[in-house]
């Protein structure tokens, strides 16, 4: 079996920037990578909304030409495109989708959004980055001040770092970050599963992370001692438990 691909989905508010850092070490193994800009993010004309399967959509238009089997990796809120996207993988051609990891992701059963699985952990929303959040002028999304975000999503990183991710957030329109996934059994719940967990995340609390494990079993479990973005903070690191996960499971 030639070596698989990785689709690599950011979270709200970021790029695809945010996985400069692990892309190329990926690269470096002999895996193609894509790494698309989701939409959603600013500028939007008045109006425009954005919807998951928008995104879903995108990314699988992005992986066109590119030869699989895919592992799909969501970080953050990519979990629930990630989710989806191997959803589609598998029903319009089984085998596509070799694995699907979320990075301190939302992995979430069918039909339930973020702040449902925050309740359940008994982290009631707002949670994280949300009371920090700041709406866009048109009132259609919203905007992270920087301190938060060096605060919240990047207190582990290098300081200038963390500053200079900070200054590269977007604003994001609002249908396209207050999601929830949906997905079959038969479908993405037959694709070999990854969590990784971030034990220092402000954004998405270890808690509510082990919760949303408890509700949807069966992932393999890695754990990195550090914030809400790891693939900043200790991208050698991300990238060798991905490639092990490759590994492991389709050698």
């Amino acid at each position: 079996m030639s070596r698989p691909a990785f689709l690599l989905l950011h979270g709200a508010w970021a790029g695809r920037w945010v996985w400069d850092a692990v892309a190329p070490l990926l690269v470096a193994a002999g895996h193609a990578v894509v790494t698309p800009d989701l939409p959603g993010r600013a500028p939007w004309a008045d109006g425009n909304g954005v919807t998951v399967s928008d995104m879903v959509d995108h990314a699988l238009a992005a992986i066109a030409g590119t030869y699989g089997p895919f592992i799909v990796v969501g970080h953050s809120g990519g979990g629930i495109v990630a989710t989806m996207v191997t959803e589609r993988l598998v029903v319009r051609q089984p085998g596509s989708a070799a694995g699907l990891v979320y990075l301190a992701g939302m992995m979430l059963p069918s039909g339930m959004g973020f702040p449902e699985a925050c309740r359940i952990a008994g982290a009631p929303p707002p949670q994280g980055i949300e009371p920090f959040l700041r709406p866009t002028a048109d009132g259609l999304g919203t905007w992270v001040p920087p301190k938060a975000a060096e605060d919240i999503f990047f207190q582990c990183a290098d300081p200038a770092d963390a500053r200079a991710a900070a200054a590269r957030l977007n604003a994001q329109l609002n249908t396209s970050w207050m999601i929830a996934p949906h997905w079959t059994a038969e479908g993405a719940g037959t694709v070999p599963r990854l969590y990784i967990e971030a034990l220092q995340d402000r954004s998405v609390p270890i808690a509510v992370q082990r919760t949303m494990r408890r509700l949807v079993p069966g992932a393999r479990i890695a754990t990195i001692d550090t914030d809400h973005a790891p693939q900043l903070s200790c991208p050698d690191r991300v990238a060798s438990i991905l490639l092990d996960f490759d590994g492991s499971h389709l050698s």
